[in-house]
């Protein structure tokens, strides 16, 4: 949007805005120190030292660098990350006060070109405007695009030509819209062809300035895919030494970091002891490697809604809870195909195409799963009778003998008791989807994926593609927090226990 619209929004408002702002960085760091102090109910010991009192100012720059560690993270770990121009909710009050400043200056505008003579204030100011963006778009090689703009955009000239009545804006408005279109990126070729549709020139310029701000967002886009490779080498460092900013000012910042490892240290003990283990039939050693895998595995079976997340997780912890889901719902979607095979025998083990149908059917109605509104009995029972469907269609096709009425129901019964946890193939596919993506976090380093567990083949493709997911966000996360954790280890395990160094 223009500038001289936005004047009077940003002018006398701007103490007040940056006020707010102040406010709610410090309301943030205030919900971050009172998420991270340790209840009475948490089990944790005590910090040996005292709290250390902390100025606003000290706290302020702190969450300053907070939030620009969370924003090079993004920009690391998202591979989708893009700027997006800021949307203020809709009907609010803000929105509302913009429209209405904006429909103003335009009309103010419209109103300037119309009078005898025409008065070009607002209209030169535009065209300032439009030529201090234009020029921000030029790469340093751009020297005779640099030239012609101020050639043309001579505001000196235009200022003279307006005074003499000579001023004809709707011709720097098509020499405007046809530089936009040398310097815009091919996905804005429509915009600009609209543009070159619109005859009247309030309308014209409204809409240069439109296209303009998306120009923005594909330049910043831009900056940010040319940067992500160099700031992958630094960003690791650079988030370690943020967090110990922020440690350094909050004592008591890795307490949930440390329950994680303890806990996760516990259950590996007790499946040493009793000979069992969640992902594996051989007890899990104890050595720091095999710690920190089990730990991030242990992510995609968190119970959100009443456990906080660890602290050096915490910016991930959308992306963990999204991988959880998906490994459910492959789960789910396994045990379930693994049922009709079982039930159906080897008459349908090599018809072509079938396997992917009945997987789509299944996919369409777990879809859902994890939503409020998902009831997992319609959806099984649903399953079911849309299976035993298919399932008699194409075996009749391929000249089978037909689906009896006894299978049919014993194939719905068995659907149906997969929506019990404890469902003895749940239980064993959700130990065979624990172990692929464990042994993928144990043998990432070596880039050799790991054999896949039978039962899994139908759906191998999302599961490999999940693990290089886990892979790469927990390896990522390892880089930067592992000194964090070997501390904590070392006052977790025993010598002995914590013989292997971590790399």
């Amino acid at each position: 949007m223009p500038k001289e619209a936005d004047h009077l929004e940003r002018g006398g408002d701007k103490e007040a805005k940056e006020e707010r702002a102040q406010d709610a960085s410090e309301e943030t760091v205030r919900k971050r120190v009172r998420a991270n102090t340790p209840s009475p109910h948490r089990g944790i010991t005590p910090q040996a030292s005292p709290p250390r009192f902390v100025s606003v100012e000290e706290l302020m720059e702190t969450a300053k660098g907070v939030t620009n560690m969370t924003l090079a993270h993004e920009i690391v770990v998202n591979q989708a990350f893009q700027v997006k121009p800021a949307e203020l909710p809709e009907g609010s009050l803000e929105r509302r006060v913009k429209e209405i400043m904006h429909r103003a200056f335009w009309d103010c505008l419209e109103a300037q070109l119309k009078e005898d003579p025409p008065s070009y204030d607002h209209a030169i100011k535009l065209l300032a405007e439009i030529k201090e963006t234009l020029l921000s778009f030029l790469l340093p090689g751009h020297g005779r695009l640099r030239s012609h703009i101020e050639e043309v955009l001579d505001l000196p000239l235009i200022h003279q030509q307006a005074e003499n009545g000579a001023l004809d804006i709707g011709q720097l408005s098509q020499f405007i819209v046809g530089m936009m279109g040398s310097l815009c990126a091919p996905c804005r070729d429509q915009d600009i062809n609209k543009l070159k549709e619109i005859a009247d020139i309030v309308p014209l310029l409204k809409a240069i300035f439109s296209t303009l701000d998306l120009m923005k967002m594909d330049m910043a886009n831009f900056a940010v895919s040319s940067i992500r490779p160099h700031l992958m080498q630094q960003s690791a460092e650079y988030e370690r030494n943020k967090f110990q900013e922020f440690l350094e000012k909050q004592p008591n910042a890795l307490d949930y970091t440390e329950k994680w490892l303890e806990d996760t240290v516990r259950c590996l003990r007790e499946a040493g002891t009793d000979g069992s283990s969640a992902a594996s039939s051989h007890p899990p050693s104890l050595l720091p490697l095999n710690v920190h895998n089990h730990a991030y595995l242990r992510l995609l079976r968190w119970d959100h809604a009443s456990d906080p997340f660890p602290e050096t997780v915490l910016m991930d912890q959308v992306r963990f809870q999204e991988m959880q889901q998906e490994a459910e719902q492959l789960v789910l979607l396994s045990s379930v195909l693994l049922i009709v095979y079982t039930t159906t025998g080897e008459a349908i083990s090599g018809l072509p195409g079938l396997m992917e149908t009945l997987k789509n059917t299944v996919n369409i109605m777990l879809a859902d799963m994890h939503t409020p509104s998902f009831s997992a009995q319609d959806a099984l029972a649903t399953i079911g009778e849309k299976l035993c469907v298919e399932l008699s269609q194409c075996l009749s096709q391929h000249g089978y003998s037909p689906f009896s009425a006894d299978r049919k129901s014993t194939l719905k019964g068995q659907i149906l008791a997969t929506i019990q946890p404890d469902n003895t193939v749940r239980k064993l596919m959700d130990s065979r989807v624990q172990t692929y993506l464990l042994a993928s976090l144990e043998s990432s380093k070596h880039k050799t994926p790991p054999p896949l567990p039978g039962g899994l083949a139908p759906v191998s493709r999302e599961l490999k593609e999940l693990a290089v997911r886990f892979s790469r966000l927990v390896n990522f996360n390892k880089l930067v927090f592992s000194p964090f954790y070997q501390k904590i280890l070392q006052t977790i395990l025993t010598p002995e226990e914590c013989s292997s160094t971590e790399t």
